[in-house]
């Protein structure tokens, strides 16, 4: 009988890595950030039917790179645990830090044990009652969960768009003046992005309970502009 061939964990970790960090940086990037009234959700996203960004529940949303069947199947399930857990216990109980745990324990078993592991990258975002209450988690391909209480930036060139950003970014700011710092970084010095190529949407607490709001068509232009 012949042997199984031998790969050391070490080097079977870092091949998984490396194929899921591959993937990742072939979509196109996508920005969550803190502003004055809420949480931001930006994403570079010239398709008319597949969504990057969705609402989770009354003040989480959802943003996913990468692979859509894989993060789509992960944010369906988020929507679910979500209302379930606000049916059966208040829904002032869900919030987007146990949704992010539950996110990570999910792209950490399959990081682990499956042969191929998931080709993603997600913002879980959550819009507080006051300023100090937003917050975005960044998960990782492997399960690592990072609480961001500014911005983060998910996707392929996601180190040179956060350098730009950083330059513009001020937690202080209107919707008009982040949407375009957010537009202008994803976009970079050689091109020009217009609302057909972008799907942005807020959870800002002037849109009471249901936070989650959609910006696009003339309200994206004119943001744009």
């Amino acid at each position: 009988m012949s042997m199984p061939m031998y790969v050391s964990p070490e080097q079977l970790m870092k091949d998984k890595a490396d194929f899921a960090r591959k993937g990742i940086a072939r979509g196109r990037a996508a920005i969550g950030c803190t502003y004055a009234d809420g949480v931001l959700l930006c994403a570079e996203n010239p398709s008319n039917t597949l969504r990057k960004v969705s609402e989770i529940y009354d003040r989480i949303g959802f943003v996913g790179v990468g692979r859509y069947n894989e993060f789509d199947s992960l944010r369906k399930g988020g929507v679910r645990h979500a209302d379930l857990k606000g049916y059966t216990y208040s829904r002032e109980d869900v919030d987007a830090r146990s949704l992010a745990n539950l996110y990570a324990e999910t792209l950490g078993g399959y990081f682990t044990h499956e042969p191929k592991p998931l080709e993603i990258e997600m913002l879980v975002g959550e819009m507080g009652e006051e300023p100090d209450g937003d917050q975005l988690f960044h998960l990782l391909y492997d399960g690592t969960v990072m609480d961001m209480r500014t911005f983060a930036v998910i996707g392929g060139e996601a180190d040179a768009i956060r350098g730009r950003f950083e330059e513009t970014w001020s937690r202080d700011a209107d919707l008009p003046t982040a949407v375009g710092a957010a537009v202008t970084a994803l976009a970079g010095p050689e091109r020009t992005l217009m609302a057909d190529d972008l799907e942005v949407a807020v959870l800002a607490r002037p849109n009471s309970r249901r936070a989650f709001r959609r910006i696009e068509g003339d309200e994206l232009d004119g943001l744009l502009a």
